[in-house]
């Protein structure tokens, strides 16, 4: 410990996991350091947080800091062990270092007696505290998306456009400030990342504000408990997907060659506001059958192919 150096800060440096450059970010870890950041906040003491060049390109990193400037280190949340860690010690020598709602494992490890003063969530021999997660500050919830994409579909030969769709619509959504849930239509009793079920694929459809897909049946399967959809068909000049959305009613649709960030923004605003209530206009459509599907003519098919033979 070094006593002698505890003073009040002049600057603080708030570091973690996630300022490594091959470190990483976790929404934990994040949110950790928000309910850090919040406190210093409301004390009025100045702060800079490292990034990792991986995560946040254009934020403050390791190479850019200038050790000097600093009178404090802060570590946020995670384990203490190993030699980045250890590099901090070495690095920021003059700064005061305190390591905050971290795991301690082992105690007489150098990555923790580095530090001034341990305030650890757990550690061997005391009482566990709560995750700094927990008391971070709230924010606004998310808008939560469903994305189901194929890259099959051999049998449109040279109109395939699934990998050009694919590109554009995933870094379009890589841009937009919701939550992102890639999901497959799939069926499959053994895998536990697929549903083994139509209802378990339509459980999860359900609960999302808005699914965006170039498929059929992620279309119908969402139209059906009421999600709405940003459909783009991967096919030049339409298919299956495209007639699918005229016999529903559904006007969310952008053609293969069509969905630039421009259209894609405005279905996307349309479908988080009017596109609820379309939606769910859709899916009592469906449940009344007001509109005959190839089921209803399949008994006169059958039975008038019965009086033929």
């Amino acid at each position: 410990m070094h006593d002698e150096r505890l003073r009040k800060p002049n600057r603080v440096l708030l570091t973690g996991w996630f300022s490594f450059r091959d470190g990483e970010a976790t929404a934990g870890d994040v949110l950790a350091l928000r309910r850090v950041e919040d406190v210093l906040r409301g004390t009025g003491m100045a702060y800079d947080v490292v990034w990792s060049p991986g995560f946040r390109p254009d934020a403050l990193h390791f190479d850019g800091v200038r050790p000097h400037d600093y009178s404090h280190l802060v570590f946020v949340c995670g384990p203490l062990h190993g030699p980045q860690i250890e590099e901090l010690h070495r690095r920021f020598a003059h700064c005061v270092r305190i390591a905050v709602g971290t795991s301690v494992i082992d105690p007489d490890g150098p990555a923790v007696t580095g530090f001034d003063r341990v305030l650890a969530r757990d550690a061997p021999g005391s009482e566990p505290t709560e995750d700094l997660a927990a008391r971070a500050p709230s924010v606004p919830p998310r808008p939560v998306v469903g994305v189901i994409l194929t890259h099959g579909q051999q049998e449109y030969g040279p109109q395939r456009r699934h990998g050009q769709v694919a590109e554009q619509v995933t870094r379009w959504l890589a841009g937009k400030d919701c939550a992102r849930l890639e999901l497959e239509t799939r069926l499959d009793t053994r895998d536990w990342h697929l549903s083994a079920t139509p209802a378990q694929v339509q459980s999860v459809l359900s609960r999302l504000d808005l699914v965006v897909t170039d498929r059929l049946h992620g279309l119908v399967l969402a139209l059906r408990v009421g999600t709405p959809v940003l459909a783009v068909d991967p096919v030049a000049g339409g298919a299956k997907l495209t007639a699918q959305a005229r016999a529903c009613g559904w006007p969310a649709l952008l053609a293969a060659e069509q969905a630039d960030g421009r259209r894609l923004e405005r279905w996307w605003d349309w479908c988080l506001t009017s596109g609820r209530v379309a939606a769910r206009q859709a899916r009592e459509t469906f449940r009344e059958g007001r509109v005959p599907d190839g089921a209803d003519r399949l008994v006169e098919a059958l039975t008038a192919g019965s009086a033929a033979g």
